[in-house]
């Protein structure tokens, strides 16, 4: 009867244990993928961005905003981009195609390289009118010291990164002297793997070509992100245990 007692209290205490160590290392994580076992990843619903949690407009320095006027017996408004309506993004709701063509090289090499020798010698060769060069009752030479240093540092950096993709984004919000705030998302599931692009920035309204379609380059605040999650995401991941190591153990 005792013994069951403490069987059932070691059972308890390394389930609690076992819950402590999941929720100090991502626990609602690990109990969301035994949940999700055998099954394939889930879609994320299409909702409105600005009703998620953390979302924040974006602010930034805007020029004083002029009103709009309109000249007697003339069909131009003040402060129109174009004569004739088209067809590109330029409110709220619109959407407009990124061309997403990133091509990065990076190669770098430094050597630096430092040598200093040092030497310090004190002598006293009279005291009190006296030589002492000849004498035993004072040394000649009273210290010495001589010391050098040399450092060899070496490094390389070799980087290439290409993308070429196209997504359609839209537009969040126009700022008041006319860009727009825009941001889009794909997610694209082939088997076990669900792969997520995500690309938000900043455009000008003369920077959409004709077809509706702006080049990533020339977005400002530029986020661009390209990730994924699935069996062979997770399988390259470390396990939690080594990421815990990873980060306590200081050798």
């Amino acid at each position: 009867m005792l013994m069951s007692k403490y069987k059932t209290i070691s059972r308890s205490t390394m389930t609690a244990g076992l819950l402590a160590l999941c929720g100090l290392s991502g626990g609602c994580s690990a109990i969301d993928r035994l949940a999700s076992i055998g099954e394939q990843p889930k879609l994320a619903s299409i909702d409105d961005p600005t009703t998620k949690p953390g979302y924040k407009p974006v602010q930034m320095p805007m020029p004083t905003p002029q009103p709009a006027t309109y000249n007697p017996n003339s069909l131009w408004r003040t402060g129109s981009r174009a004569f004739f309506k088209d067809q590109r993004a330029a409110q709220v709701g619109d959407v407009l195609t990124v061309t997403v063509n990133i091509n990065d090289q990076a190669n770098w090499a430094n050597e630096t390289q430092r040598s200093r020798t040092d030497a310090e010698k004190s002598s006293i060769d009279s005291f009190l009118g006296s030589s002492l060069l000849t004498g035993t009752a004072l040394p000649g030479s009273l210290l010495g010291v001589t010391g050098s240093l040399a450092t060899d540092g070496k490094g390389t950096i070799q980087r290439q990164e290409a993308l070429q993709t196209n997504i359609a984004a839209v537009v969040m919000q126009v700022l008041p002297n006319g860009n727009l705030v825009v941001e889009g998302k794909q997610e694209i599931k082939v088997n076990f793997e669900l792969r997520e692009l995500i690309v938000a920035g900043i455009v000008r309204p003369e920077d959409i070509a004709s077809d509706n379609t702006i080049d990533s380059s020339k977005i400002a605040e530029a986020r661009i992100a390209m990730g994924g999650r699935g069996n062979i995401t997770e399988i390259q991941q470390p396990r939690y245990g080594t990421q815990v190591f990873d980060v306590l153990l200081p050798f």
